[in-house]
């Protein structure tokens, strides 16, 4: 995106700093998927926390999709201890998409 509206001489600087106050305001989502790259998203409701619904990168082309909310769970184990995983604030799954595998 920041490319598209820097061929129309919008200031790389300013869309990021504009994304980042978007972000505090809560109408975008960020979101850093293990590759030291910001990704920005609309909030599907408002009041969704960041990472609410989980991720999927592909390992081969590096194609991003959003899963639907609930489309993962995660249960604990009886034999692990109750104190590994107190809050869950962002899934992501790797793997390889239709496409690539």
């Amino acid at each position: 995106m920041a490319k598209r509206l820097a061929s129309k001489d919008f200031d790389r600087a300013t869309i990021y700093r504009n994304l980042v106050e978007l972000t505090e305001a809560g109408i975008v989502s960020r979101i850093e998927l293990g590759d030291h790259v910001w990704r920005f998203e609309l909030r599907r409701d408002e009041g969704e926390a960041s990472g609410e619904h989980p991720h999927f990168v592909c390992v081969d082309c590096g194609e991003v999709s959003c899963l639907p909310t609930g489309s993962v769970s995660i249960k604990r184990s009886s034999t692990a201890k109750k104190d590994i995983i107190r809050e869950v604030t962002e899934v992501l799954l790797k793997g390889r998409c239709g496409h690539c595998a």
